[in-house]
């Protein structure tokens, strides 16, 4: 902002600021002081809908540098050639607290990752876990009922929690992982990020492959203890955000290796499991990482609430050589987060400067609505028209795929390993004595706070399906804690 006299929003120059108008010393205040009203009437309306999930977000813009070849998998222009490069946003946040929630607390991060290609913009709507806690979006509203404040009460209420767990087995293996030793990350710099939905990309040949992203810290992982958490939330609420910011400042640019799980598209109804299942990961013995990129933050927003709380991202925002896959979980959000957006910044929110496309322009017959901006100017805005405008390429972004014995109602008998616990036992087995015994005294403590002895008896069961071992000290340290 220039300096100069302040003016009123439509540009008139105030001559006081400090004093409303009114009817003589001491009279009642003038309707004609439009100052006042103007300011009184935009205060009340500086808020928009916080969101649903993850309202509790940072965000830096930075660069991503194709590193390796990968062509002969995707024909997308932004990853193209080694060497190039495409701006980036990145929004962090947590899941379930509200905006003035904490940043140091036990929940997934969001790692939302708009690339401003030359063909658009693409959204990788990602978490720092690559899997989830559920496989289906209708199940969506309900999981997410049990995370927020109880209408009764007005508290996150561990009943509700645990309850919905407990009766979901396909959560076992996000709930190792969130009250593992990764589940309290020291900062948003400090963890990994993963798309973890599984996606199509295809190459220029029409061959198509199921995809799997992932993003290792440059940084190196640090965590928080629960204890530590616990301290850190209190004395700074805003401890993961001010790191980011203050490490970009001070020129310490935050990095991530970027890599890519390839999964040919024929493979998929043979494999051992569903491949499209996100509470399952892809053993990276079977389908190793190839890594392609390195991806830099390295500039800061200017205002937070314009460039980060009104930034928008959604997994339908796909670009010529990368598509969706047959994830439920997926094709629920394809919808979801855009119709969130537009409900909660507007329907012409895709036009606000950090959601816009840079390297082209939006040339859509969309128009009117509020903050519309008049890009059509007296242009035709309609499809088809003989006056020249916007045509269709006649291209598909992705390759239609017939997927047998993945898709449909009904979960495929083909695949061995379709149940809630292996992978979850797997991951459990992997940790050392010690990362165990943290794992246990963390899942032991929230289900102290469960009232219901059905409940506790039902996730514990949960975990010791997934192995016996891990069910059978968590049951003993959970009878130590309630007696």
């Amino acid at each position: 902002m220039t300096q100069g006299p302040l003016t009123t929003e439509a540009g008139a120059p105030v001559a006081d600021n400090q004093n409303s108008e009114t009817a003589g010393v001491g009279g009642p205040v003038l309707v004609q002081d439009q100052l006042l009203l103007e300011k009184l009437a935009h205060f009340n309306r500086e808020r928009i809908p916080e969101r649903v999930v993850h309202a509790r977000g940072a965000g830096a813009y930075g660069t991503f540098t194709v590193t390796a070849d990968v062509t002969r998998y995707t024909r997308a222009k932004f990853l193209s050639e080694v060497g190039k490069e495409t701006e980036t946003f990145l929004r962090f946040s947590t899941v379930a607290g509200n905006l003035g929630a904490p940043d140091a607390v036990r929940d997934p991060r969001g790692f939302a990752l708009k690339f401003y290609t030359e063909e658009g913009n693409y959204d990788l709507v990602g978490n720092n876990t690559p899997v989830f806690f559920i496989k289906d979006a209708v199940k969506f509203p309900d999981f997410i009922h049990t995370q927020k404040r109880d209408p009764y009460t007005g508290s996150t209420e561990m009943d509700n929690v645990w309850d919905f767990w407990s009766l979901s087995p396909e959560s076992t293996h996000q709930v190792t992982w969130l009250f593992g030793d990764r589940g309290i990350p020291a900062s948003y710099r400090h963890m990994d990020g993963f798309g973890s939905h599984t996606y199509q990309w295809n190459n220029e040949a029409g061959e198509a492959f199921w995809a799997k992203y992932h993003f290792k810290t440059d940084q190196g992982i640090k965590t928080l203890t629960q204890a530590e958490a616990d301290r850190l939330a209190g004395a700074d609420p805003d401890s993961h955000q001010r790191d980011l910011r203050q490490a970009i400042e001070r020129g310490e640019f935050p990095s991530w290796t970027v890599g890519v799980q390839i999964m040919p598209v024929a493979e998929a109804a043979k494999y051992r499991f569903n491949p499209f299942d996100l509470t399952k990961v892809w053993p990276h013995a079977d389908y190793p990482v190839i890594e392609f990129g390195k991806l830099e933050l390295n500039r800061n927003p200017e205002n937070v609430f314009a460039e980060v709380e009104q930034s928008i991202f959604s997994p339908a925002h796909f670009v010529p050589g990368i598509g969706p896959s047959p994830d439920k979980m997926l094709q629920g959000r394809l919808f979801a987060y855009g119709d969130a957006h537009r409900y909660r910044v507007g329907i012409n929110a895709d036009h606000l400067p950090v959601n816009r496309p840079h390297a082209t322009e939006a040339r859509t017959h969309s128009r009117d609505g509020f903050l519309y901006d008049g890009r059509h100017k007296g242009a035709k805005n309609y499809e088809p028209n003989s006056f020249g405008g916007p045509f269709q390429t006649d291209r598909a972004l992705w390759q239609p795929v017939a997927v047998s014995g993945v898709t449909g109602e009904t979960e495929a008998p083909s695949h061995a390993e379709d149940n809630d616990f292996v992978q979850a036992g797997n991951l459990y087995r992997l940790m050392t004595e010690e990362e165990k015994g943290r794992l246990i005294d963390n899942l032991a403590g929230a289900l102290s706070g469960v009232s219901r002895d059905d409940i506790v008896e039902r996730a514990v069961n949960n975990f010791r399906q997934a192995d016996g071992d891990f069910g059978k000290r968590l049951e003993a340290a959970v009878q130590a804690l309630r007696g």
